[in-house]
């Protein structure tokens, strides 16, 4: 059972990666991933916990490090598409 846990975890971290390396035309394509990363880890930080008997509290903290990750994103988000109209990487300049 507790196999199946830590193989589930392995494949949630390997496809949010890959949906990251070869999806990036749009912007909420790629931030969708990094939160499917976020939570592939704390859920493999929350399997890790339990295993070793240790306090939840870090997971805590790793949350609300992960809620500003995604509230920043999301302002980035709509902020570039207010300038440019859309969430596209080609039509945003970054020089």
């Amino acid at each position: 059972m507790m196999m199946n846990m830590w193989i589930l975890v392995i494949i949630m971290f390997m496809v949010g990666n890959m949906i990251f390396v070869f999806k990036h035309k749009h912007l909420l394509i790629v931030l969708l991933s990094l939160e499917f990363i976020v939570l592939s880890i704390f859920f493999f930080m929350s399997l890790m916990f339990m295993y070793i008997e240790y306090e939840m509290y870090m997971l805590m903290v790793f949350l609300v490090f992960s809620v500003c990750e995604g509230a920043l994103g999301l302002s980035i988000l709509v902020s570039m598409i207010r300038t440019h109209g859309n969430d596209y990487f080609q039509s945003f300049n970054l020089l």
